[in-house]
């Protein structure tokens, strides 16, 4: 018998088995499963709910046909009229994704539906993960009746998560449009649990107390952001967005200031050139682990071919001291990502050399060479 040709019954099947055994036996099934599962009995619908909208992931496409994120607010909708999902859900992300014009959207509705939003957003004190990504919602101008504030501060303004370990939070950004206010710093301050914080727009001047953020240890986002946020924090993992020139010798230091060495260096976001490497290598002394993007066609020779383009950053990773991993898998060379293993193990042999700490290599064709015990590269 299948579990769909169960007879529905509200008071059984009851199989003696504790609530945290049924958890586990459903945990990692299939949603569509859980949904039947729940139908079973009132007991099985307790267990494999608490599994089903534990973590809530809810995209809208919005266009002139869609100009509202409906399923976002069938969502918030429903979660107010049911009130015992709100200590059930840990991690919620909600995604706007703009197809065609912007101005073809009412900026009115999409602020009001950022409240909307937040008002739900308030009752899940127990969220351990929030992953929000309002599309266009920032870019129309706000209509002069309405609070002129951030997209994502209509949102987590008056929102309190005492538990949130992970925080993602953003929209689409141009220049000129609203910028943060002092709204998204309080939110930030209220989250002491943080640990991991992505920013993928630009909060320009955000400012925080000293003591906020104690237990951040990864952040994305710009260079300037960083700057702000990483001093006096135990942040080990930055990864970085934008362009390379926007990494300078102003934000740059301040990067270093973390209350922890900065192990692990993210530059897979930009398209980086050799001198820039250099500079991170003055001031992110600590750097263990290093992924970059390459910019080949503005800094290298044409004259050389293939992956041997790469040989000239031996000179660069000689200045990195601590480096054990170093992937340049987003690297595009020659449009295509095939392996010359005789050229890579040249490479790994060149590298180390210069870089006798290095115990791992990526490289764009995704082929990875690992230093094995008796000091010969191995690819795998």
């Amino acid at each position: 018998m299948t579990l769909t040709t169960i007879t529905s019954d509200p008071t059984g099947p009851d199989l003696g088995l504790p609530n945290e055994t049924l958890a586990a036996i459903f945990d990692g099934l299939e949603p569509a499963v859980l949904a039947d599962i729940s139908r079973v009995s009132r007991r099985f619908n307790a267990v494999a709910e608490r599994i089903l909208y534990s973590y809530i992931s809810i995209t809208d496409l919005l266009s002139a046909a869609s100009p509202i994120p409906a399923k976002t607010l069938r969502f918030c909708q429903s979660l107010l009229r049911r009130s015992h999902l709100l200590e059930i859900i840990r991690r919620l992300q909600i995604r706007w994704i703009l197809l065609g014009d912007f101005r073809v959207l009412s900026s009115q509705a999409l602020a009001q539906a950022c409240t909307e939003v937040g008002i739900a957003l308030r009752t899940l004190s127990f969220l351990e993960g929030l992953d929000v990504f309002l599309g266009p919602a920032n870019i129309a101008i706000t209509p002069s009746s309405l609070r002129p504030i951030h997209a994502i501060e209509r949102l987590v303004l008056g929102c309190s998560f005492p538990y949130l370990i992970y925080c993602s939070l953003g929209c689409e950004w141009t220049k000129g449009v609203q910028s943060y206010t002092r709204i998204l710093a309080e939110f930030l301050e209220s989250v002491p649990s943080l640990r991991h914080l992505k920013l993928s727009d630009h909060p320009d001047g955000l400012l925080l107390h000293p003591h906020a953020l104690p237990s951040l240890s990864y952040f994305r986002g710009s260079a300037d952001t960083a700057a702000i946020l990483l001093p006096g924090r135990p942040v080990q993992h930055l990864a970085l967005v934008g362009q390379d020139s926007d990494v300078n010798r102003l934000n740059l230091p301040k990067m270093a200031l973390t209350s922890v060495p900065l192990r692990f260096l993210d530059l897979s976001a930009m398209s980086i050139r050799p001198v820039l490497l250099r500079n991170i290598a003055t001031q992110l002394v600590a750097v263990e682990t290093l992924k970059i993007r390459l910019a080949l066609r503005h800094t290298l020779h044409y004259a050389l071919a293939g992956i041997t383009l790469l040989a000239g950053l031996s000179s660069v990773l000689s200045d990195f001291h601590h480096l054990i991993r170093f992937d340049l898998s987003p690297t595009e060379v020659d449009g295509h990502r095939q392996p010359n293993f005789t050229e890579e193990a040249t490479l790994c042999a060149m590298w180390l050399r210069a870089c006798p700490t290095l115990k791992l290599i990526v490289f764009p064709s995704q082929t990875e060479w690992r230093l094995s015990g008796n000091g010969v590269w191995e690819s795998g």
